[in-house]
């Protein structure tokens, strides 16, 4: 199974920053199956810290740094 890609990433980050817009505005949004509502504002504001990290973490090819430490 794939990973997901930077796109797919950027697409979900995009989208829950959609749904906080519009629960700004004092609306309701509906992504796909889910109805979400200004009683959801954590719920937006979780994922689009995570899809955020996401994002920075595939842009940076995983995250993951390697240092060289020479002892003295």
């Amino acid at each position: 199974m794939a990973g997901i890609t930077i796109a797919q990433a950027q697409a979900k980050l995009d989208g829950w920053m959609s749904a906080d817009d519009a629960v700004q505005g004092g609306q309701g949004y509906t992504m796909g199956t889910r109805t979400l509502t200004r009683a959801n504002a954590q719920e937006i504001r979780d994922n689009i810290i995570f899809w955020e990290k996401k994002v920075i973490q595939l842009t940076n090819g995983g995250g993951i740094a390697a240092f060289e430490v020479t002892p003295l």
